[in-house]
């Protein structure tokens, strides 16, 4: 029976402690790339004529605390292997993890001293048997006290995976999934359109490839250039409620909006206009995303106004209050604090009897006051404590507007990069990543792991009160990328 692999913040500081021949650099090997390894044996062969030469010793040690120190001090993930029974050692690789902010693991390797003299004896260079018979003597007080030491955990030897963040509690959540399942919402956002083939045919397939393995909606990037966090400015982008257009006369079950359109981009009422005519051809399957609007250099490109943030608040408002007019019955006028509608007229009217308005951003004090005075949805970013923090707020904001907190849903938006297995997890990593980003960086930004990884942190966020998760597809080219993301939504069906 396989032992599950303990999960190991990506960076972290991981100190092995063990007698000689105990199996540590085996396992080193096994688990973490050799490049995060820092080695004392293997320093002793570069600065000596080899990893036995203890004449080397101390320029060794010398060698691998400055090598540990750089590493800790770039933020990047140490395995720190010697044989770390030296306790002000120990504390000092602590203490340089603490002032960086990295967690620091001790991995106690307790083999039983038979079996270390056993490898001993089949090495070509062996330690002297009296060293390790002290080395041995002296090893139970040390593994008895490294849970004093300060440590964020202690381990004893198992195997490891080192991920993103994101998933460190993955594990016990994706069992928390199988054992006790609770549903969620998978929306597809698509904000690149760089594809491998013409765009019709792509978003077509792609499209079609989203429904058939289960996801709930499609959303666009309602932007007119690419954004500088995703690309540069002359790169293919579509507009969006056009693409949506397409993708209405592509598909019949998927929920179709923007994530989100910035409320400073088209005329209002036209904008209600838009919608309904989206919501008619697609029968009744619109989604109006709605956000402050971000981006002046955008605004500045196409000789767009930019207002200030506060009149963009009251536009955002005024929006939110106007949609509804626009949708409904009669010709209603509007007057707004940024806003004049004469006539809130729009025939033929949506389908739906209420398209609904997701309010898209984080802002605790006046975004998610508006989103849960007027809306249908909040969509946040961030971590579990973050969506946590969100969620409360919303509620609170809910009650203080008098309304049911249940009436407004949390969505989230996040990257997710998913393979099958560590393997190929490893191979789109390197295949993704720009060049000057390292795996582990690129990574963490794309929340990169593997079906179960994504299983457990989709869980924590419906634990959160998220009843809708829209994850980005990093370098979206074709369908086939769709399909992996298949086996995620199954677990909560």
């Amino acid at each position: 029976m396989s032992v599950e692999a303990v999960h190991l913040p990506d960076p972290c500081v991981v100190v092995l402690v063990g007698p000689g021949a105990s199996g540590k650099s085996s396992w080193a090997a096994a688990h973490f790339p050799a490049a995060a390894v820092v080695s004392s044996d293997a320093l002793r062969a570069a600065v000596g004529t080899g990893p036995d030469d203890l004449a080397a010793s101390a320029d060794a040690f010398e060698l691998l605390e400055m090598v540990v120190a750089k590493r800790i001090a770039r933020g990047l993930t140490t395995v720190v292997d010697t044989l770390g029974t030296d306790r002000e050692r120990r504390a000092g690789w602590l203490a340089a993890a603490r002032r960086r902010g990295l967690p620091c693991v001790a991995v106690a390797f307790d083999t039983p001293a038979a079996q270390c003299r056993e490898r001993n004896r089949a090495r070509d260079r062996r330690i002297p048997a009296e060293v390790l018979t002290a080395q041995l003597r002296a090893w139970p007080a040390i593994r008895d006290g490294l849970a004093g030491e300060g440590f964020d955990r202690v381990l004893t030897e198992r195997p490891v995976r080192v991920v993103p963040r994101a998933f460190v509690s993955a594990n016990e959540s994706a069992r928390r999934q199988r054992d006790t399942p609770t549903g969620l919402r998978f929306g597809l956002h698509i904000g690149e359109f760089g594809f491998d083939r013409p765009a019709p045919e792509a978003l077509r397939d792609i499209a079609n490839a989203a429904e058939e393995v289960g996801f709930d909606a499609i959303y666009v990037m309602d932007h007119f250039r690419q954004i500088p966090q995703i690309g540069r400015p002359f790169e293919d982008f579509l507009e969006s409620w056009t693409t949506l257009a397409w993708l209405a006369a592509g598909t019949s079950r998927v929920r179709l909006g923007t994530l989100v359109s910035g409320v400073t981009y088209r005329n209002v009422a036209h904008l209600g206009k838009i919608v309904a005519t989206l919501d008619v051809l697609s029968a009744g399957r619109a989604v109006c995303g709605l956000g402050l609007a971000w981006f002046a250099a955008e605004h500045k490109a196409y000789g767009w106004e930019f207002p200030p943030v506060g009149d963009r608040y009251a536009l955002l408002e005024d929006a939110l209050r106007v949609l509804p007019l626009i949708w409904g019955k009669g010709a209603p006028a509007f007057s707004g604090r940024a806003l004049e509608v004469p006539e809130a007229l729009c025939y033929p009217r949506p389908v739906q009897e209420r398209v609904p308005l997701i309010v898209g951003g984080s802002g605790e004090k006046r975004t998610l006051r508006l989103a849960a005075r007027y809306a249908d949805a909040a969509n946040v970013f961030g971590d579990r404590e973050t969506v946590r923090r969100k969620a409360r707020v919303l509620r609170e904001h809910c009650e203080a507007a008098g309304r049911d907190p249940a009436e407004v849903a949390l969505t989230h938006l996040s990257t997710a990069l998913v393979a099958p297995d560590d393997a190929t997890l490893a191979r789109e990593i390197e295949r993704l990543r720009p060049r000057r980003t390292s795996a582990a960086r690129f990574a963490a930004d794309v929340n990169a792991g593997t079906v179960n990884d994504h299983i457990g942190r989709f869980r924590e966020l419906a634990d959160e009160g998220v009843a809708e998760v829209t994850v980005r597809l990093p370098a979206l080219r074709s369908s086939d990328q769709v399909v992996p993301f298949s086996a995620v939504i199954n677990a909560f069906r």
